[in-house]
This record gives C-alpha cells, sequence and structure tokens, in this order.
C-alpha cells in the first residue's frame, strides 16, 4: 500500500477557493455570454432589416423610372385619343340602363 502524501493545508485551501470562485462565477459569465450572443444576434438582425429596405428602395426606383420612360415614349395625340374613347366607352349606355332599372321598380 503506497504511504500516504500529506499535503500543506494552505496547498488545499487555495485550491478549495479557487474551485469555488470557479463555480460561484459559472452561472454569471453563461449569462453574460448569452446576453452577448443576443445582442450580437440584435445587430445583424437590424444589418439585413437595413439592407433589405435599401434594396426595396432600389425596385421602387427602378420600377418609377420605368414607368416615367413609358410615360414620355408615348406619342401625345394617339394617348390622347386612346384616353378619350376609354373614358367613353360604355358609359352612356351603363348609366342608362341603370337608370331603366331603377325606374321599374318605382
Amino acid at each position: 500500500m503506497p504511504v500516504p502524501v500529506t499535503m500543506n493545508p494552505m496547498v488545499t485551501d487555495a485550491v478549495t477557493q479557487s474551485n469555488l470562485k470557479v463555480v460561484g462565477e459559472a452561472p454569471a459569465i453563461a449569462i453574460s455570454t448569452l446576453y452577448q450572443s443576443m445582442a450580437h444576434s440584435t445587430g445583424i438582425l437590424f444589418q439585413n432589416a437595413v439592407a433589405a429596405q435599401q434594396q426595396q428602395t432600389s425596385l421602387a426606383q427602378a420600377a418609377v423610372n420605368q414607368g416615367i420612360m413609358q410615360i414620355y415614349s408615348l406619342d401625345t395625340t394617339a394617348a390622347a385619343g386612346a384616353t378619350e374613347k376609354i373614358g367613353q366607352t360604355g358609359t352612356a349606355d351603363s348609366l342608362s340602363s341603370l337608370l331603366t332599372i331603377l325606374n321599374s321598380f318605382s
């Protein structure tokens, strides 16, 4: 049987204190790591939101640009004639039909 080695009580006390310190600080370190992760994730979330807004703005500007290009590419007389035809199509017929139907209920 081996001979038991006696340890200096100061060494055992130092090791015990450092172990207690590690065990006591573990929850605080775990929570702080969790908070750091959440802050980092929130920062990335906001960065992605800003990037998406920038892309949507670019798409909206491109759509407006295309619309304006189409407006300027139209011949004004042809567009005025087409608009007049569209505006007059069936309006009088629809109103007279509606008036006839309403009069039939009286």
